[in-house]
């Protein structure tokens, strides 16, 4: 069975520098990755990368075995960005509906996307009116909709109230169980608990790749924050 993800020595530049160097890993279908890192470490250059969104400047990414950004992976893969990509003037149910047509779900599934990420109380109300996170909600519902084989969520949970965030990676757990594969990212090293797998990202490099309980016997630390500084001081650790 071909990967998810297969990624081999990509290489991104952007404003004249490489912001993503050298990067290799394969993702099996049904895993939950967590990509960790600092804010600028080129975690969203990578996730635009997996979207077929980005120019690379070398190396291959692949998709279930098609190169991304083809047009066949359109209704597998889903894609959450940072910033909100959803229609201010039209309430939470009109969006979902609105993107359930494009995709050809059914109405159901806009109804279904809405309380995985627990908007119902908000169902009816402008989008414009709701805050950061609640919009951010929204835009995950939308990728939801078509039960993609491949969810890449671009730091979905931050500006969360903690309840919220246990929430949707309980969420994300379930979706990886039932076989989709994801990859969230976060500044957030806590988060990492919540992974199958970590990529620890900084500088434009994989610092390290492997299970939340290996990294933290590798490094011999006690929580992420100090398994990433001991990384940084030591990248053969």
């Amino acid at each position: 069975m071909e990967p998810a993800i297969r990624i081999e020595h990509l290489r991104v530049n952007r404003g004249g520098r490489t912001v993503v160097r050298d990067v290799s890993f394969t993702v099996p279908s049904g895993t939950l990755v967590g990509l960790i890192g600092p804010s600028g470490c080129g975690k969203t250059t990578l996730m635009r990368s997996l979207v077929g969104t980005q120019i690379v400047a070398g190396g291959l990414v692949e998709l279930f075995g098609q190169p991304s950004g083809s047009p066949n992976l359109r209704h597998h893969v889903g894609y959450v960005t940072q910033a909100p990509s959803v229609y201010p003037d039209l309430s939470v149910t009109e969006n979902l509906r609105y993107f359930a047509a494009v995709l050809g779900a059914p109405r159901s599934a806009a109804d279904r996307a809405i309380d995985d990420v627990g908007l119902g109380q908000f169902a009816d109300t402008v989008v414009g009116r709701l805050s950061g996170g609640e919009q951010a909600r929204v835009s995950l519902a939308t990728a939801l909709l078509g039960s993609p084989q491949l969810l890449v969520l671009d730091e979905p949970t931050v500006g969360l109230d903690p309840l919220l965030r246990r929430d949707l990676w309980a969420l994300f757990a379930g979706l990886a169980q039932a076989g989709s594969t994801l990859i969230v990212s976060s500044h957030v090293m806590d988060e990492a608990e919540r992974c199958q797998r970590i990529l620890l990202m900084r500088d434009g490099r994989i610092l390290a790749d492997g299970s939340p309980e290996a990294l933290l016997a590798r490094t011999g630390s006690t929580d992420f924050d100090e398994a990433f500084i001991a990384l940084i001081e030591d990248p053969s650790a």
